[in-house]
This record gives C-alpha cells, sequence and structure tokens, in this order.
C-alpha cells in the first residue's frame, strides 16, 4: 500500500493462491509478486542482489541448513540492505512446556541440539538470540536490533486476555517494553534479529 514492489517466495502452491487474492483485495496486485521456491533455491526463483529488504520469517526453523538459508537472504540484498529474521526462541518454548507440568519435555529441548522436547513437537529447530546473530553477522552482515516476539502472549491465559477490560492493550505494550531487552529474550517465543548489508 505504500508503492513498495514485493516479491513473496513460498514453497506452498495453496499460500501462494491465497496471497495472490488477499493482494487483490487490497488493491495491490500489480506490486505483488508470488513465486513458488525455497530459501535454499532461492536463486531458481529470483535475482540476486535484487532486494532491498528481505523478511526471512518462520523459515530457518524448517530448512537443513539455516546458515545457507541466511547467506542466501543476504545474497538477495542489494548493497545497503536489510535482512529480517525472525525464528523459534529455545528459551520460550522450554518455559512453556515447563509451565505445562511437561518437566521432562521442557528438559528435553533445553538439551536437544535441535532444541526439540520430542517425537510430537511441530518444530524441527529453535534458537537462541546468540545463535541467530552469529547466523547473521557469519553471513557477513552487521548485527542490529534484536528483539524477543511473544515473551507473555503465549503463557497468559486467553481468557483473561479476552475478558479483562484493557487486558489485550495492555499485554501488547508490556510485550513493547521487554522487546529489547536482553533479558527477555532467553524466554522468547519467538526471536527477532535484525542485519544491515554494508557497502
Amino acid at each position: 500500500r505504500l508503492g513498495h514492489h514485493v516479491t513473496v517466495v513460498d514453497p506452498s502452491p495453496n499460500a501462494l493462491f491465497a496471497l495472490e487474492r488477499r493482494a487483490a483485495e487490497a488493491g495491490v496486485a500489480d506490486r505483488v509478486r508470488g513465486v513458488q521456491g525455497d530459501i535454499l533455491g532461492l536463486f531458481d526463483v529470483v535475482e540476486r542482489g535484487g532486494f532491498d529488504a528481505v523478511l526471512c520469517h518462520g523459515v530457518l526453523e524448517y530448512v537443513d541448513d539455516p546458515a545457507e538459508g541466511v547467506r542466501n537472504a543476504v545474497a538477495a540484498l542489494r548493497p545497503s540492505g536489510a535482512l529480517s529474521l525472525l525464528a523459534a526462541g529455545l528459551g520460550g518454548a522450554v518455559l512453556a512446556r515447563a509451565l505445562a507440568g511437561h518437566f521432562t519435555e521442557a528438559r528435553q529441548a533445553l538439551t536437544d541440539p535441535a532444541g526439540r522436547w520430542g517425537e510430537g513437537d511441530p518444530v524441527p529447530r529453535r534458537f537462541t538470540a546468540e545463535q541467530l546473530a552469529e547466523l547473521v553477522s557469519g553471513a557477513g552482515l552487521e548485527v542490529g536490533a534484536v528483539h524477543g516476539v511473544r515473551v507473555f502472549a503465549d503463557l497468559v491465559p486467553g481468557v483473561l486476555v479476552d475478558t479483562e477490560p484493557g487486558a489485550m492493550d495492555a499485554l501488547l505494550k508490556l510485550e513493547a517494553a521487554v522487546a529489547e531487552l536482553p533479558a527477555f529474550h532467553s524466554v522468547a517465543t519467538q526471536l527477532h534479529v535484525l542485519g544491515e548489508k554494508r557497502p
């Protein structure tokens, strides 16, 4: 809506169909292009060095080689481009399992190299803020802001947020207040890292 041209890369034809429909409904179909592909085969569908910003959200958890995925995202950037990286946080999963009374699963997530709590875990891999920052810097970017996302939101009972007047607004303000505080990164459900490509 601000006039930017957006390319969306997704392996799912259904997701791309939904994107096309939503872009048309929003009146921006002429500025949104969807292509079928993934981060490891990125340059089969888009050009290198062609983008001012790359948003890699909810991707690294599902690829066999996260470092290669980040390198590809960086290679898609123009000089001075920015990378926005969002991935599942390890600490948030450990805390959530422990608070649910699943202490063995919490310990399993804490000690598992991929941060998984067991066979039934739907997330293949989780990260710490340090691991994500290392992936970003290792790909040649300068690490900018690091944010914790959904620090409290996934732990607060939904009935409390839905029934308590002003609770949702207060929760959002609390999330914003703690997002950049390193003390809360270790318990966030998701972690967001910004990186900048230097010319």
